[in-house]
């Protein structure tokens, strides 16, 4: 078992988190409701890429660790909801971590499937935000993306600077953690300065 895998499942143990979290302020918090919201934050972004790159069988049906990983996350959410929430520095971490794994994870993923850099790049950012935009619509919030703080920029950056290195002929290693360091300190930098992305209208 690589590190990589264990990263990978303890970022969709973190995105399960997450995504049961957001229940808290629904009006219907039953089990079903954040399970399946828990379930969309942690795999739905990898789906929709494999779904566009044709690939099957789509990950978590092929692997059942993510599935369990997916329902430890529900239930720890369950038992210990209210010591989780004083703990938001910590998922913030877990958080950008998993984003920053999952957007290098989903780019090489994409150039391994033979599509051009431009497109393994968007792949990448699909596989660390949509499962948290389709969270935010189905509760009601404004998806991260659509609001002031840098998120999906910063995994662009790092999916770019992955391709970059790939093709100076880096190792994997190198490239991998490299972009995905990339992506964690721009994000943290990004909350601790308040950085925004420029505004598209003046």
């Amino acid at each position: 078992m690589s590190i990589q895998y264990i990263l990978e499942i303890v970022g969709t143990f973190a995105f399960a988190i997450s995504g049961a979290l957001a229940m808290k302020d629904q009006k219907h918090q039953d089990w079903f409701g954040a399970s399946f919201t828990a379930f969309i934050s942690s795999i739905g972004g990898g789906t929709l890429r494999d779904i566009l790159l044709d690939s099957y069988p789509l990950v978590w049906i092929s692997d059942i660790t993510i599935i369990y990983a997916i329902m430890a996350g529900i239930l720890v959410t369950f038992i210990f909801y209210k010591f989780l929430l004083n703990l938001r520095k910590t998922l913030f971490l877990f958080d950008t971590c998993g984003i920053a794994l999952f957007t290098i994870v989903g780019t090489e993923k994409a150039l391994n499937l033979g599509v051009r850099p431009e497109i393994a790049a968007i792949m990448g950012i699909f596989s660390a935000i949509m499962g948290g935009v389709i969270r935010d619509v189905m509760t009601n919030e404004i998806p991260i993306i659509y609001r002031k703080e840098v998120y999906a920029t910063a995994c662009f950056a790092g999916a770019c600077c992955y391709l970059l290195l790939d093709n100076l002929g880096a190792s994997r290693n190198v490239a991998f953690i490299s972009a995905s360091l990339l992506i964690i300190v721009i994000r943290i930098l990004a909350v601790r300065y308040e950085w925004t992305v420029p505004r598209f209208f003046r």
